[in-house]
């Protein structure tokens, strides 16, 4: 490494470090400030927990009462100048209120078959699992600069491909890999307009995702007509765990995809490699001053070309799992919006990883309620099965705070000549 590169990349290091001196007491005074909106947060979910199972407290006057005292916190953050966290406050003291009052009125025996909390939280992961690879290569790429939008035209392609090369093959391994490269051949594409083309991103990306649905589409009525893809499709395989004593947390991993835990894994792998290592501060650098980063050697075009062709096959992975892993079979756009929900779960994740996975659960909480509501109410899951698409609506309106993102996010870059 050279002089310069090296004194570049200490003193990034040394910008990235969080502040010595008087900051961390600032800190905690702002983090003091939040105790309220945590509190009423934590009083009304539990509002609305013990009217669940295995609690079944049948009246709403204690959920009325913890309701109350969750509001009235929420409005005190609210009039203390925290706007954000009293906003969230507010929905939890409100939706808690609201859900124990459903709950109490429902029958005991409708609250049992839906609320089982082990097989609740096994669907959660498996939700979460394909909105979670795709938000980690959203994040990889616009953490060096690039917007990309095309996640869900990349996991379309993974979700075909994948299933379509294990067919071929008879086997998943080779399965996922042909759908991750499909993956990063589109993102190779968005990365040549983008990157080196300097083309509207947004635009790109959009139509990135028209020609994946047209191009899946047409393959699999040329390739299996009619007849869609084999019953007998190779799956990936269930990893199944000792874990039954450990109660419905024990349940709910005791018998999942190996994509799922390979999903955690990624979440890990790359919080590492973005933040604790000196290629991942790089990364991070060309997404807040490319130019700085050019001055001292480091190649801006090379850094986004690898960070979009990797969010590729992220989000190809995603949607291999969607065929192979989860439901077994291709349909056409089946993907269905993932790859937006992958999108604000990124932003609500705020471009970090762990942040983000916290993101992908709750929007997979959310369907694998849904998908259990039938049993206590048909109107009430039709209606519960838009909520990830409402909670993306909140998360690009920006009502859960002002998201920064990276500085050059969805800038082009254009070398000085001479």
């Amino acid at each position: 490494m050279s002089v310069a590169r090296q004194d570049f990349t200490e003193r990034l290091w040394g910008s990235f470090k969080r502040p010595e001196g008087p900051e961390p007491s600032r800190r905690k005074a702002f983090a003091r400030e939040h105790i309220p909106a945590w509190i009423a947060i934590a009083l009304g979910f539990l509002a609305w927990l013990i009217t669940l199972p295995p609690f079944l407290v049948r009246t709403w006057i204690p959920s009325l009462i913890l309701g109350l005292i969750a509001f009235t916190l929420a409005l005190s953050t609210l009039y203390g100048g925290e706007k954000r966290y009293g906003a969230w406050a507010m929905i939890a003291a409100l939706g808690g209120t609201a859900g124990a009052y459903g709950a109490t009125r429902s029958g005991v025996a409708n609250l049992e078959a839906v609320v089982v909390w082990g097989a609740l939280m096994a669907a959660m992961l498996r939700y979460a699992t394909p909105l979670t690879f795709a938000a980690l290569g959203g994040l990889v790429s616009e953490r060096s600069g690039v917007v990309n939008i095309a996640l869900e035209g990349m996991m379309l392609m993974g979700a075909f491909f994948a299933a379509w090369g294990a067919d071929k093959s008879d086997s998943w391994l080779i399965g996922i890999l042909v759908g991750v490269l499909s993956g990063m051949a589109l993102a190779s594409i968005h990365a040549v307009f983008a990157v080196s083309l300097r083309a509207d991103q947004i635009v790109v990306g959009t139509a990135l995702n028209f020609i994946a649905l047209g191009l899946t589409g047409y393959l699999y009525v040329d390739i299996y007509g009619d007849q869609g893809t084999p019953d007998n499709l190779p799956q990936v395989p269930e990893l199944k765990l000792p874990t039954d004593s450990l109660g419905f947390i024990g349940e709910a991993i005791s018998n999942l995809n190996l994509l799922v835990w390979g999903s955690l894994l990624a979440v890990l792998l790359v919080w590492l490699y973005v933040f604790r290592t000196t290629r991942g501060l790089r990364l991070r650098a060309v997404g807040e001053n490319p130019r700085a980063v050019e001055t001292v050697g480091i190649d801006v075009f090379k850094i986004r070309y690898l960070a979009v062709i990797a969010s590729g096959g992220l989000a190809a992975l995603g949607g291999a799992f969607l065929s192979i892993g989860f439901v077994h079979s291709f349909g056409e756009n089946m993907t269905a919006g993932r790859g937006f929900i992958a999108l604000a779960a990124m932003i609500f994740g705020r471009w970090r990883p762990w942040a983000t996975l916290g993101a992908t659960l709750l929007f997979g909480f959310s369907s694998a309620l849904a998908q259990r509501l039938p049993e206590f109410s048909e109107q009430a899951a039709t209606l519960f099965q838009a909520l990830p698409y409402v909670l993306t609506l909140i998360a690009v309106a920006g009502l859960v705070g002002r998201s920064t993102p990276p500085a050059a996010d969805g800038v082009p870059y254009q070398r000085e000549s001479g």
